[in-house]
């Protein structure tokens, strides 16, 4: 618990009039500091012999063995935090994934598919008579979670969180080892989904009387010009005894103020068992409304009282809003007409793939919002919790999807643990059933499945509507979801679907953007680089598909499909290909052309977007095609001064000017309905000069959780950005914090986007028992080794294992000091050949821990070698440097070199 939020509990407390009670409830972080190696997938030997024991942990509980046994010996291994995602440090391979982008993982790759992570977790004696979770809010994938050894669960999912009851398995006043082996060789989508824990993990304290996880509902509802908070609480009573409690719940306004507050009636509730506690809050105040452009959220605190005791406590931003379906004028938010204008995204990011650090899906969102973007489609899975966040902070409208259709227990589990965890989100305006099931799309199965699943979602959360995207079958699902999403105009006929279901709603859930690499005007197929495609691999563009729907009030809206490029499914290239080109912007998040013409349309703002660039050397006197995308009345163009002609914007529209390339300056001239005028150039650049490094803040909090993006950006000698620069940038990082990732949005490029260091370990020799002893009473070993040939780059450490009590180590006739378990080895400490290592000791007296030692080589090495230097080539002018603070504080320093060009630095500062 932060101290901020301590003061701030203390408040409530005090506001409350429940001081000196004792809120037995803690929930931390377990994101740093884990141990991490590949397994294997198919090779126990290779998998660390795990469960080739006799009695495998689905035999005999608490029989984890290999990595899941406390005595394994993690030291060989490498430190990594949370969030983490293994693929992005895979190397590309032609036989990898085409969906997954290539990486080597998957079938034909079991050496990099399987990661095991492990870690220490410190338990006060004053823990016990607690019930105390392990969570993770996302795995991917199929993910076997062990504590002590004792095996406690699996989750298949990799979009799915977690929880795991460690109550009885805790050694209390002492440390635990949480081992979780992940196994990503199965992909669950046709696109990238990286591997490993890359969400949040999380240890939970709680008093055996608490809220149930995702148990608590908060439901206002707007009715004769009155607002009532329903709520619905679940409450699990774990003591072993009858309790019976009230639950007391407040509500704050965004300056943390009681605006209401209400207690429950009584609940009589045996040990063991749930009750639902379900209250009415009637407000005597009217709210401010969440909306798009004022998301005013409100804070609802409930906290369970057993007599004077508050046993638990939950909290949850939410705000009042009302949502409207028509299905002839579309989507109305508090009575307002809304058209849904957004995009669909995978959870990816250049340079650290699916671990994407919280304040860095804000910024993403961000890059989406200065185009006018209004909405959001999880495509095609459950979201982390921390994106829905920030879309309630920004006024951000969400299509929530889950993973897949069906109605067996395996899917309505996911959809179940969708709904229950993302209900209390205000920016959650639909829930997203399915997408493109080409196998049930247009059939009557697909109508019954859709019915049934919609069925069971409103169950669960009767106040939104459910929607399917479609791609093509209609006639099956098309003819019973509630809001039909059409993936692709190109695919289908809203018209006729509109005209034969006229109470259907009707969205755009995916739309072809403007296909392109950005900044690129000339199809290149050896490099896989798009122009922008008057036609996309999806049939259409942006501007087809924007006017389509805004010519139609019964089309609630249209989401594009992508807003960022992703890695993966790389049509219409192959290797070396790795990423997508349908996003309005790149991976990096740098904006490609579409984006100017979106905003033109969806905002306010004046846009004036001139391109191509105008480096075209050996094409004088070709005819170029020069577009404008922007919303002014009428447009000028000027070529070194001489006016090439004006023309009127059509709305909705674009403007076109074919032009005889000579070097010089392109210039356009803007002119707006009140007369207002703007001015855009574009030049033909000098060559590359120097480097510009450009932060979006050079101040960040103590917490990984905090990024800087920064903008890597090559410049002629006149301060202009190079468009054709593919200059190689060296990168160097000093200070507190840290380099997460480096990326360029280049949709071929097979550069690394991290640098990480190798480890790894060996055992040392063939043990002897020269002088045999009682195994009850003595162990002698001896072995001996030659030293080992490593590179420079490579520090080299001999580990030695507690094999037993009052242990002695001599290396070469030379005793270590008492209690040595490790030895770093400096050049020369050893011989060349013949070392001698002698171990003796007396065994453990118990039995338990002298079995552990079956599993363990007395000593081995620890090679560890350091990561290459960080780098990366800047794609068409640009690249991204994302910089991850720390716990520590200080100031982060960023050098940017390049042979022949001018260094630059970046500071940034951890406070």
């Amino acid at each position: 618990m932060t101290l901020l939020y301590r003061r701030l509990l203390s408040v409530v407390l005090c506001a409350a009039g429940l001081v000196g009670m004792t809120l037995t409830a803690e929930r931390m972080r377990l994101n740093d500091d884990w141990a991490f190696a590949l397994g294997h997938a198919s090779d126990p030997a290779q998998d660390f012999q795990h469960a080739t024991g006799y009695f495998s942990y689905l035999a005999k509980t608490g029989f984890g063995d290999g990595p899941a046994s406390t005595a394994f010996d993690d030291r060989t291994w490498r430190r990594v935090n949370l969030p983490h995602d293994w693929a992005i440090e895979v190397p590309f391979d032609p036989r990898g994934s085409h969906s997954h982008g290539y990486k080597a993982m998957g079938p034909g790759f079991p050496e990099t598919s399987v990661g095991w992570y492990r870690k220490q977790v410190f338990i006060p004696e004053s823990d016990l008579g607690k019930k105390i979770y392990v969570e993770f809010d996302g795995i991917y994938r199929d993910a076997d979670v062990f504590i002590n050894g004792f095996f406690v669960g699996n989750e298949p999912s990799g979009y799915l969180g977690q929880q795991h009851d460690l109550t009885d398995y805790l050694n209390y006043g002492g440390n635990n080892v949480i081992v979780v082996r992940v196994d990503a060789s199965m992909e669950e989508g046709w696109f990238y989904e990286g591997a490993g824990i890359y969400r949040h993990a999380w240890l939970t304290k709680k008093h055996p009387l608490h809220f149930v996880k995702d148990g608590v509902w908060v439901n206002p509802q707007l009715s004769a010009n009155s607002w009532t908070v329903h709520l619905q609480s679940e409450v699990k009573n774990h003591l072993r005894e009858s309790a019976a409690f009230t639950v007391h719940y407040r509500i704050l306004n965004a300056a943390g103020e009681v605006v209401h507050s209400h207690e429950s009636a009584q609940h009589p509730l045996d040990a063991g068992e749930m009750v639902v506690d379900h209250s009415d809050l009637h407000l005597a105040f009217d709210p401010d409304l969440w909306s798009i452009k004022s998301p005013t959220l409100y804070r609802i605190e409930a906290d369970i009282m057993l007599g004077d005791e508050l046993t638990d406590r939950f909290s949850t931003d939410f705000g009042f809003r009302t949502l409207e379906w028509d299905p002839d004028r579309g989507f109305f938010l508090n009575g307002k007409s809304v058209k849904i204008v957004g995009s669909n995204n995978h959870q990816d990011h250049a340079g650290v793939g699916a671990a994407i650090p919280d304040s860095l899906q804000e910024w993403r969102l961000r890059q989406l919002m200065a185009m006018g973007h209004n909405a959001y489609r999880t495509s095609h899975n459950p979201p982390t919790t921390e994106l829905l966040q920030a879309c309630d902070r920004l006024g951000i409208l969400v299509i929530n999807e889950t993973r897949l259709m069906g109605i067996n227990p395996y899917h309505f589990r996911q959809l179940e643990r969708l709904v229950r965890r993302d209900r209390n989100h205000p920016s959650v305006i639909l829930w997203g059933l399915g997408n493109e099931e080409w196998a049930i799309e247009g059939n009557i199965k697909g109508a019954r499945i859709t019915q049934t699943m919609q069925d069971f979602c409103h169950r669960l959360d009767p106040t939104r509507y459910a929607t399917v995207a479609i791609s093509g079958g209609w006639g099956g699902i098309s003819q019973v979801v509630q809001v039909a999403g059409v993936n692709y105009i190109g695919q289908a006929d809203p018209d006729q679907q509109h005209k034969d279901y006229p109470w259907q709603i009707i969205l755009g859930t995916e739309e072809t953007t403007t296909q392109q690499t950005r900044g690129i005007y000339v199809r290149d197929d050896e490099r896989c680089h798009l122009p922008p495609l008057e036609d996309g691999s999806s049939r259409g563009n942006c501007e087809i598909g924007w006017k389509y729907y805004a010519e139609r009030d019964w089309g609630a809206g249209v989401l594009f499909w992508t807003g960022f490029d992703y890695r993966g499914e790389p049509t219409p290239f192959g290797y070396p290909a790795i990423a997508s080109q349908f996003g309005i912007l790149d991976t990096c998040g740098f904006p490609k052309d579409s984006f100017y013409y979106l905003k033109s349309w969806w905002t306010d703002e004046p846009v004036l977007h001139l391109f191509p660039h105008w480096n075209w050397p050996g094409r004088e006197g070709e005819s170029i095609e020069v577009r404008l995308h922007s919303n002014c009345a009428n447009a000028e163009l000027f070529l070194n001064e001489r006016s090439l002609g004006s023309q009127d914007m059509p709305v909705n529209g674009h403007l076109a000017w074919q032009v005889l390339y000579e070097s010089g300056d392109l210039k356009v001239i803007g002119t707006w309905a009140d007369g207002s005028k703007r001015t855009e150039s574009v030049s033909t650049t000098g060559s590359a000069a120097r480097i510009e490094l450009i932060a979006d803040r050079t101040q960040l909090a103590p917490d990984r959780n905090e990024v800087a993006m920064v903008t890597v950006r090559v410049l002629d000698e006149a301060g202009r950005v190079v468009p054709t620069a593919e200059d190689l940038i060296h990168l160097e990082a000093s200070g507190v914090g840290e380099i997460l990732g480096v990326g360029n949005g280049n949709p071929s490029s097979l550069e690394a986007d991290v640098y990480v260091e190798r480890v790894w370990g060996e055992p040392i020799g063939e043990w002897t028992a020269p002088n045999p002893a009682d195994p009850d009473t003595a162990i002698l070993w001896e072995t001996q080794f030659d030293a080992p040939n490593v590179e420079d780059n490579t520090s080299v450490t001999l580990l030695f294992n507690a094999l037993g009590e009052n242990q002695r180590i001599v290396l070469n006739g030379e005793e270590l000091e008492a209690g040595t378990l490790q030895l770093a080895l400096e050049a020369g400490s050893l011989k060349p050949t013949g070392n001698l290592l002698r171990i003796e000791a007396t065994p453990f007296p118990v039995w338990r821990d002298r079995e552990g030692l079956f599993q363990l080589h007395p000593a081995s090495f620890r090679f560890e070698q350091a990561p290459e230097a960080w780098k990366r080539k800047v794609f068409n002018g640009l690249a991204q440097v994302i910089l991850g603070a720390t716990p520590e504080q200080g100031t982060l320093t960023l050098k940017a070199s390049a042979d022949g060009l001018i260094s630059d630095t970046l500071t940034v500062e951890i406070r």
